[in-house]
């Protein structure tokens, strides 16, 4: 069946979940019932625990309900068969994310996903990519904080650079220089299950490491490394390790690769977390570094835990990309988020990556958000998820 014909337009798979609940709670919120909204339903193992969240969102008493399980491959298949695109927010992916990847491969449906999981990716890609493309299904993996904002702030950065430059800027530095949020127990459980999976089988350690690892048959050059605190003269601060860069950095390097290398083949792309400028920055800088190696404490928060609806609102984020010429030009641009990043932004996110793609016409494939969507999710984000996108100075 065509996606058009498909009985629904988007299914929010996990909907009773942490995070699954918010991008519901985005739907009724952002579109109700409106003329022009998606037909969506919400999907879950539980059928009780479906209807009390509905009940709880606000949600429609007619908002359909569809029983689901990540272990009931027919479940999946039939789910995959009645829908345009599905959301995923069941991780750790690497643990339930096989089946529902493979159906909607199958049944030629769009899958977006909050996946932070490299050597998962790196494999489904080798799974699927060529099928997708037969069917026509897009995988849009990591299309929540991780990594739309980094990978749309590249983007839009050296869209500017090519019409006031004349080129890309084969240098770009991804610098967060604000963030407040908390880490939900799914994040904590895709680190530990990444952690896990490469303890048995050291051979995903590479994948980890390699920034290039989403770009099968293609290796760039060198790049900067991002781990070693510094003063950085140009913004004024010390920069730290950013526990999100490396997901963040495979995810840009798929995306300038997918799309034929907008960005040049010998682009080099880092991300980090700027501090203070003087000792204090380099205090920061060096605590940052040594969190790093255990960022949720003696006691990680379990899956369905996460911020509070206050700690939601509360949160934001500032992003600075600046791209680096060789003859010397600057050129900054900024991505500006509202609430909580890994979860109130996260939720719109997602809920948007899936709105696009509904008007995306793009071959089907493993990709991402920018591949897939690039300024027409931009767009949508501006308009429906409290982001702002701009450019700042030369």
């Amino acid at each position: 069946m065509s996606k058009s014909a498909r009985e629904f337009d988007i299914v929010v798979y996990g909907a009773t979940g942490y995070t699954g609940r918010l991008v519901a709670e985005h739907f009724v919120r952002e579109y109700g019932s409106a003329a022009d909204a998606p037909k969506w339903a919400m999907a879950g193992r539980d059928p009780g625990k479906l209807e009390r969240v509905r009940d709880e969102i606000g949600a429609p008493s007619s908002t359909p309900l569809i029983v689901a399980d990540a272990e009931d491959t027919a479940s999946l298949d039939a789910m995959c068969e009645r829908t345009s695109v599905v959301l995923s927010t069941v991780g750790p992916y690497q643990l339930y994310g096989d089946a529902l990847v493979a159906a909607c491969v199958k049944a030629g449906t769009d899958y977006a996903d909050l996946c932070g999981e490299p050597a998962w990716m790196h494999e489904q890609i080798a799974l699927h990519h060529e099928a997708a493309k037969k069917t026509g299904a897009r995988i849009c993996f990591s299309s929540g904080f991780d990594s739309i904002p980094f990978d749309l702030g590249v983007l839009m950065l050296q869209k500017e650079g090519k019409t006031q430059n004349g080129s890309p800027a084969p240098r770009v530095k991804g610098r967060v220089r604000a963030m407040q949020g908390t880490f939900s127990g799914g994040t904590a459980a895709s680190l530990g299950a990444t952690m896990k999976a490469a303890a048995k089988k050291p051979s995903l350690i590479k994948i980890l490491n390699d920034p290039f690892a989403l770009t099968p048959g293609f290796e760039g050059p060198d790049q900067p490394n991002g781990l070693i605190p510094h003063y950085e003269d140009e913004l004024g601060k010390w920069a730290a390790p950013f526990i999100m860069a490396s997901i963040n950095t495979k995810n840009v390097h798929r995306t300038n690769y997918l799309r034929g290398h907008p960005y040049g083949k010998d682009f080099r792309y880092d991300e980090m977390m700027l501090t203070s400028p003087g000792e204090a920055g380099k205090a920061a800088s060096d605590a940052v570094t040594k969190m790093l190696k255990n960022p949720f404490g003696a006691k990680p928060p379990k899956p369905g835990e996460g911020p509070s609806a206050e700690e939601r609102e509360n949160g934001h984020y500032d992003l600075v990309f600046v791209g680096e010429w060789p003859d010397g030009k600057r050129m900054h641009y900024a991505v500006k988020g509202r609430y909580d990043p890994g979860y109130g932004s996260t939720s719109r996110m997602l809920g948007e990556t899936g709105m696009a793609l509904l008007e995306c016409d793009e071959p089907g494939g493993v990709g991402t958000p920018g591949s897939f969507l690039g300024e027409a999710l931009v767009e949508r984000l501006r308009d429906h998820a409290a982001l702002t996108f701009q450019l700042e100075k030369g």
